[in-house]
C-alpha cells in the first residue's frame, strides 16, 4: 500500500447504536492516529468499575484497533491520557505499565472533566511504515 491519501481504519465509532462523526482510526502515510478511546462494552460506555478495570478495557480496545491497522502496541510512539480524578493516576499507571512494559511511548496525562461519565480516556499515535520496515 503506497497511497498518499488518508485511510479510515475500522470505520466510524458507535455508542449505544448511534454512529458518531469520527473515525476509529486514520492512517496517514506511515502514521496511524487513533481516536481517544473510552472504556466500552458492546458499544456502551462502561461507567462503573475501578480505574484499573476501565483502563484495561480501553487498552484492549486500542490493541484491537491497532491490529486493524496492521500495528501492535510496540508501534505506539505517543499516548495522550485524560483522567477524571488525580487520585486515579496510580491505578491507571500500574495497568498502563503492564501494556507498555518495554520502551514505552511518550505520554502526556491530564485531569479533565470528561464528556462521558467514565474515569479514563486514552488516545494514541503509532508509527508503522507502509513498506513494513520499522
Amino acid at each position: 500500500m503506497t497511497s498518499s491519501k488518508k485511510q479510515v481504519i475500522g470505520g466510524p465509532l458507535e455508542i449505544g447504536g448511534r454512529v458518531l462523526s469520527l473515525s476509529r482510526a486514520i492512517r496517514a502515510g506511515d502514521f496511524v492516529f487513533l481516536t481517544g478511546q473510552i472504556p466500552m462494552r458492546d458499544g456502551v460506555p462502561i461507567t462503573t468499575g475501578s480505574v484499573e478495570e476501565q483502563t484495561r478495557a480501553v487498552l484492549d480496545d486500542i490493541t484491537a484497533t491497532l491490529a486493524l491497522a496492521g500495528c501492535t502496541r510496540d508501534d505506539v510512539v505517543k499516548a495522550m491520557v485524560w483522567l477524571r480524578a488525580r487520585s486515579d493516576f496510580p491505578g491507571f499507571n500500574a495497568v498502563y505499565g503492564e501494556y507498555f512494559p518495554h520502551d514505552p511511548p511518550t505520554r502526556s496525562a491530564v485531569v479533565s472533566d470528561l464528556l462521558v461519565d467514565v474515569r479514563v480516556e486514552v488516545e494514541v499515535m503509532a508509527y508503522k511504515p507502509l513498506g513494513g520496515e520499522g
